[in-house]
């Protein structure tokens, strides 16, 4: 690890522990934007608006069963009360979320790129061009993924508690591998889709050839251009040792003080340093 970024990174988080003073923020839901569905060839994906200004992009945490419901439920903050206030904020439930009103194929042989291929599809509909994107959990591959699809479109990303891979998720039992209940609730509420057809697409995506954030390499991290902020987490399906990586390989990125969870009295500093990554990038 250079010694140098290290440093760089450590002054950082630092910095902002140093100038955070308490606050109250919203963590229960308020006004919401009205929800609406956008459709493209046989993908019908629902998503709701609030607030104005610069785009941001927000991606719920939650697996193969991310919805908007995330924000207001097992979110360690909600995003969307806390940014509406300077951001036009967009977010919507994954494809096929069992408990969600997106629906689409279950495309099996590119299950990430489609996903991107609803996230992008999305702000081309509201004619967005360039934004803003923060993700939860399973957003943190997610981000990846769109920032190797449309680097010129992303002015900045943050990625909270990211997922990554570890080796002994392949065990059923695993406590990370929080992926493995979705063939069954999804077939159950989609009797269309077969339940093979819904494992093939998870064993594709989350044990074909996985490792490190599953969407992209190593080699591509290096190379990424684009600011990102990095809040890890250290649970199973977060490992911490991943999303560091990510942070010291990326040549752009920052990281937050670690652990911003808990206590909880941590969180306001963690949205603070959220606050100030995106205003900072946005102007760039």
């Amino acid at each position: 690890m250079d010694p140098k970024r290290r440093a760089l990174l450590a002054a950082g988080a630092a910095a902002a522990a140093t100038t955070a003073v308490p606050r109250v923020f919203a963590l229960q839901p308020g006004s919401r934007g009205t929800g609406t569905f956008y459709d493209k060839s046989g993908v019908r994906i629902y998503y709701e608006e609030a607030g104005a200004g610069f785009p941001l992009l927000l991606l719920p945490g939650g697996g193969l069963n991310a919805t908007i419901a995330f924000f207001t439920g097992n979110a360690p903050f909600n995003a969307i009360e806390e940014f509406k206030g300077e951001y036009r904020c967009i977010t919507a439930d994954l494809r096929n979320a069992p408990t969600g009103q997106s629906t689409g194929p279950v495309e099996v042989d590119r299950p990430w790129e489609s996903y991107a291929d609803d996230q992008i599809g999305l702000m081309d509909h509201l004619g967005i061009d360039r934004f803003m994107v923060m993700g939860f959990c399973i957003g943190g591959p997610f981000i990846w993924s769109l920032l190797k699809r449309a680097p010129n479109r992303i002015a900045g990303a943050v990625l909270a508690q990211p997922v990554g891979w570890r080796p002994e998720m392949r065990d059923p039992g695993y406590a990370g591998a929080f992926w493995k209940g979705w063939p069954a609730q999804i077939t159950a509420k989609r009797p269309d889709i077969p339940l093979q057809t819904a494992e093939q697409f998870v064993k594709r995506m989350f044990e074909t050839n996985a490792d490190f954030v599953f969407t992209v390499t190593r080699d591509f991290v290096r190379t990424c251009q684009n600011p990102i902020l990095v809040l890890p987490d250290d649970v199973p399906a977060h490992p911490y040792a991943v999303a560091m990586e990510c942070a010291m390989l990326a040549p752009k990125a920052e990281v937050s003080v670690f652990p911003w969870k808990e206590p909880k009295e941590r969180i306001p500093l963690a949205v603070r340093q959220i606050r100030s990554f995106l205003r900072a990038h946005q102007r760039a």
